[in-house]
């Protein structure tokens, strides 16, 4: 062996080290994957292909000339899931605690690069303390380079984020600007201040966790999509999630195989209750419709009064915005409208077939829902599925009122192929608020008025609590019976398979944010 190979064998073996044994320790301790082992743990077996081992940071200040470690903190390269190439980096918390360096970010960079000229996924692994403080604004300039290469990879290939550690400061809003973030129970956490700070300035005590933690951010800001027990589930749930999706926007997601076979499903008849008061799991009309098992949910702990995710129809990859009734009867607020916002405009943005499964009774009253901007947020949703140019299949299950029958995809704002179960009810409001209102006079004017109130029911009930006026005026293309439906939706897509629309010449529409 020359010297020259015996040297490099050398450096890629102290590469391959990180931080060192004792850290390597620490981060097992933790219950934690190094950098290396989630790599290659994600990645297929022999795929992957590493970038920039070699790249050293340039800092000789504080004494950083004798703290010197082959890669900089950071594993980037590319490799294949499922024989599908990706891009990845995965910071390394035994290297100055991942921390951000110039050449740190200028590796990230390089990936991300390669990843949209090629239009490929780029998947990143976070697990870093933040800017490497010792480069001071070098560091952050770091952090803008990455920050301008997330906008412009944004709808042109698919970008994930796994939280595997912490994420503090600028750093989280490079996760914020992908597409999915992910992250780990008990050992990730991701805030713009941290305790201490946060304690300083409002006098308020919490945790890292608390603050920042995955259940936190699964429930209460809607930041993380999924969380995950440890290291391998997440590694596991990113897999899964990339299945459904496309190499990037020009293409369409990997079809598996499909033989047409008795596609009617008898449990569909008996899901919906026969009082339209009464709540029933909308998963239970996902699961009767799709693939066997093929429900990827996503954002599950956030807003569950509507249902968004990925699942199969005939092998075909497709999106679900759905009302959940078994939560606030369904309604939509705040949080639902940029939920399925969210969801749609990626779906739009990858060519991922929409299916929209209705049964929602309004939007949710009260000074609360106003004065945080129902308004805008509901037209959040409004304007993401009409602008939306995807396959779009709609079925209404029970109930839609006013203008939230408008808003989740109805004919009127473009859906290609508009369905109704028999249960259906669409009109402005209930029955009985609507006699209550249209016959208030002669509900007064009665002996019983009780009475009177019931019969108008009754009679508002007979011509609205049905689907067959909107049917009439092909606002609805077909009433069908539950057990059709799945049928119905196979052939629903495969006829939309090759729709093509042709969008406004403009520079973007204007979205209220």
């Amino acid at each position: 062996m020359s010297d020259t190979t015996k040297k490099l064998e050398e450096k890629i073996a102290q590469a391959h080290l990180g931080g060192g044994e004792k850290r390597i320790q620490k981060q097992h301790a933790k219950k934690k994957l190094t950098a290396r082992e989630r790599v290659d743990y994600l990645l297929d077996e022999g795929s992957f292909e590493e970038m920039g081992i070699l790249v050293t940071h340039r800092t000789t200040d504080f004494g950083m000339d004798k703290e010197i470690y082959y890669g900089d903190g950071v594993v980037t390269g590319y490799g294949t899931i499922d024989g599908r190439l990706v891009y990845i980096f995965a910071q390394d918390f035994t290297v100055f605690g991942g921390a951000l360096s110039e050449t740190h970010a200028e590796k990230i960079c390089k990936v991300m690069d390669h990843a949209l000229r090629v239009g490929a996924p780029l998947i990143g692994l976070n697990d870093s303390g933040g800017a490497r403080i010792q480069e001071g604004v070098r560091s952050l300039g770091g952090y803008a380079d990455i920050f301008y290469r997330n906008v412009q990879a944004s709808g042109v290939i698919p970008q994930i984020s796994a939280i595997m550690g912490p994420c503090a400061g600028g750093a989280v809003y490079s996760p914020a600007m992908t597409d999915f973030t992910l992250m780990v129970q008990d050992s990730s956490y991701m805030f713009v201040t941290g305790p201490n700070v946060v304690k300083t300035v409002t006098n308020e005590n919490v945790t890292s966790e608390e603050l920042g933690g995955a259940r936190t951010h699964a429930t209460k800001s809607g930041v993380t999509h999924l969380t995950a027990a440890s290291d391998i589930v997440c590694l596991n749930q990113i897999k899964q999630l990339y299945s459904y999706l496309p190499q990037n926007n020009k293409q369409t997601p990997h079809k598996l195989p499909y033989e047409l076979a008795d596609e009617l499903r008898e449990e569909l008849e008996t899901i919906v209750p026969d009082s339209s008061n009464k709540p029933y799991d909308m998963h239970s009309v996902i699961e009767g419709i799709i693939d066997t098992s093929s429900f990827f949910e996503i954002h599950k702990d956030y807003a569950d009064n509507i249902i968004v995710g990925f699942a199969r129809l005939g092998g075909r990859s497709i999106g679900i915005v759905a009302n959940q009734p078994m939560s606030l009867a369904g309604v939509l607020d705040v949080e639902s409208s940029r939920k399925g916002a969210r969801f749609t405009r990626f779906c739009d943005c990858f060519n991922i077939p929409l299916l929209v499964l209705v049964d929602v009774p309004g939007f949710l009253p009260g000074t609360d829902q106003e004065w945080n901007g129902i308004i805008l947020n509901g037209a959040k949703l409004l304007y993401a599925l009409s602008e939306a140019t995807v396959p779009r299949v709609t079925v209404i299950t029970r109930k839609a009122y006013g203008g939230a029958y408008d808003v989740m995809n109805s004919k009127h704002i473009g859906a290609d192929m508009n369905f109704a179960w028999p249960t259906a009810e669409i009109a402005v409001m209930g029955a009985k608020g609507a006699s209550e209102i249209i016959f208030r006079k002669e509900i007064a004017a009665a002996k019983d008025p009780a009475l009177k109130l019931s019969e108008k029911e009754a009679e508002y009930a007979e011509k609205f609590a049905n689907p067959f006026r909107a049917a009439q005026r092909g606002f609805i293309d077909e009433v069908i019976q539950p057990k059709e439906t799945r049928r119905k939706l196979l052939k629903s897509f495969a006829m939309l398979e090759t729709k093509s629309v042709s969008r406004p010449d403009r520079k973007h529409g204007n979205i209220p944010l």
